[in-house]
């Protein structure tokens, strides 16, 4: 008869998107290209915004640095370990890094959610209060902000793991995902996860949907005063708010999906995992970018400045 140190789970097989050949080529090059694609456009971001003055200054610029930092760390969290499983068929994780993948996982998406909300609040001023916009949002609340969105982040991962580390694993230990997440680990525990899936529920996925709703209210208010209230920079505050809606809506309507629906699985939460971790991170950089003067301008100078130091050398 088996121990209980015998049978407990010490790795789980992460079984992919596929198992026919020839898709997981396809995946493997879709992959790479989203994550090289993601890493160069963030980091273009990252850098515009750190090299101009003018852009370092704005709130919103500010925001979108941060913004674009979390991309590019969510990005690192899944693609390699997925594209690992593809190239050299090692498809186990350990334990502890499937819970260090849940952890940064969970950190670095409600992060980014409540930064979300920061510039959903961002925008709400500058539209609605424009005349008194600088003097709210300075510097010192701008960092506040960005801190309190990380403790935040920080909270809400632990209690994942927390969730997670206290159940136990006896078999199977095959996750039908290319990444640790709550909802299919917890369902490979040998014990009654009821508890554990209304928590999941009440943490994950009310923090979501009330996250979601709040956006969609501060847009709302923001659109009918662009309405109501008709100036010279209505077009450029339109293209900002629909950028901002086009993102908000790519990262919550997959959570809102995944979270917020327990005791039950789909085939379309692969569809939207992939679009959460792998394809919005890539898209962020091109909707924020495409439509805004003010970074292709300041990309503009990079370039310039970057040819000239070229030239220099």
């Amino acid at each position: 008869m088996k121990t209980e140190n015998d049978s407990k789970v010490m790795e789980f097989v992460l079984l992919g998107l596929s198992s026919y050949k020839e898709l997981q080529l396809f995946l493997i090059f879709m992959f790479s290209l989203f994550y090289v694609v993601t890493i160069l456009g963030n980091l273009l971001i990252m850098v515009t915004v750190g090299a101009d003055v003018h852009l370092l200054q704005s709130p919103m610029y500010y925001f979108l640095g941060h913004l674009s930092f979390i991309d590019l760390c969510l990005s690192c969290v899944t693609v390699p370990k997925a594209l690992e499983v593809y190239l050299q068929q090692d498809k186990t994780i350990s334990f502890s890094g499937c819970l260090a993948q849940i952890y940064f996982l969970h950190f670095l998406g409600a992060s980014e959610m409540f930064l979300l909300t920061v510039m959903a609040y961002d925008r709400y001023v500058a539209i609605c209060d424009p005349l008194h916009y600088l003097t709210i949002m300075n510097r010192r609340l701008c960092l506040q902000l960005v801190l309190a969105c990380w403790c935040g982040g920080f909270i809400h991962s632990v209690s994942q793991v927390i969730l997670v580390i206290q159940l136990p694993f006896c078999g199977p230990n095959e996750l039908d995902n290319f990444y640790c997440d709550v909802p299919q680990v917890i369902k490979l525990a040998c014990t009654d996860i009821f508890l554990v899936e209304v928590l999941m529920v009440s943490n994950s996925g009310l923090l979501s949907l009330t996250c979601f709703l709040v956006l969609l209210f501060s847009y709302a208010v923001i659109l009918i005063t662009l309405r109501n209230h008709l100036y010279q920079g209505q077009t450029k505050a339109f293209s900002t708010c629909a950028s901002h809606v086009t993102v908000v809506s790519l990262i919550f309507i997959p959570c809102v999906f995944i979270y917020l629906r327990p005791f039950c699985s789909f085939s379309m939460d692969k569809v939207f995992s992939v679009f959460y971790t792998v394809i919005t991170p890539m898209l962020n950089p091109f909707i924020y970018t495409l439509r805004n003067t003010d970074m292709k301008t300041a990309m503009m100078k990079l370039r310039k400045i970057s040819c000239f130091f070229l030239l220099l050398s």
